[in-house]
């Protein structure tokens, strides 16, 4: 019986110098912590794979992270911005690659890719908008993105901010999505 090697590699499936020496040898690219096989397309399902492998379960990548998933940004964040269901009844991981709070999300806000929880498209926009401190035309591309990423607007955010009461930060979430769209 073969044993066949992920999608994905990280340090549980090889030493550190051997998933260097793969990406060296043009074999793999890096993703995050880990490595692909160049014969994998990079996209979100390897992206949420690899966070899948150093994330606790019950954890969902959020904002930057989520971000980075869908393909708003060529890079992860450090660190990982997670959050967890607020009756996930979860640990606080102790790793410093991560910060995380917990919230109350609703099924439809989170997608499953290769086993990774992750914010849906939408609300990562959502919550960057709502969240993000430091806010520049960085954060205004990234957002714009993730909005062409959900196909929706910002009327369409609006909505759905709209109808979660006493929600924080909505205004400044409404300025900044209209900040994110070419003016027409």
């Amino acid at each position: 019986m073969s044993s066949r090697l992920g999608s994905v590699l990280s340090v549980r499936d090889l030493p550190v110098p051997e998933l260097g020496a793969l990406v060296l040898d043009g074999e793999a690219y890096r993703v995050d912590d880990c490595v692909a096989p160049i014969d994998q397309a990079a996209g979100p399902v390897i992206r949420a794979a690899a966070l899948a492998l150093e994330l606790p379960p019950r954890l969902i990548a959020e904002q930057h992270s989520a971000a980075w998933v869908w393909g708003a940004t060529a890079l992860p964040p450090v660190p990982h911005e997670v959050c967890a269901d607020i009756s996930a009844r979860t640990r606080p991981p102790l790793d410093t690659r991560l910060t995380m709070r917990e919230v109350v999300i609703l099924h439809e806000d989170v997608a499953i890719l290769s086993g990774m929880a992750v914010t849906t498209p939408m609300r990562t926009a959502i919550d960057l908008a709502r969240f993000v401190e430091g806010w520049n035309a960085e954060e205004e591309r990234v957002v714009a993105e993730l909005l062409a990423i959900a196909r929706c607007t910002v009327l369409d955010c609006a909505r759905v901010m709209n109808r979660k009461r006493n929600l924080p930060n909505k205004r400044i979430a409404l300025e900044r999505l209209t900040g994110c769209v070419p003016a027409v």
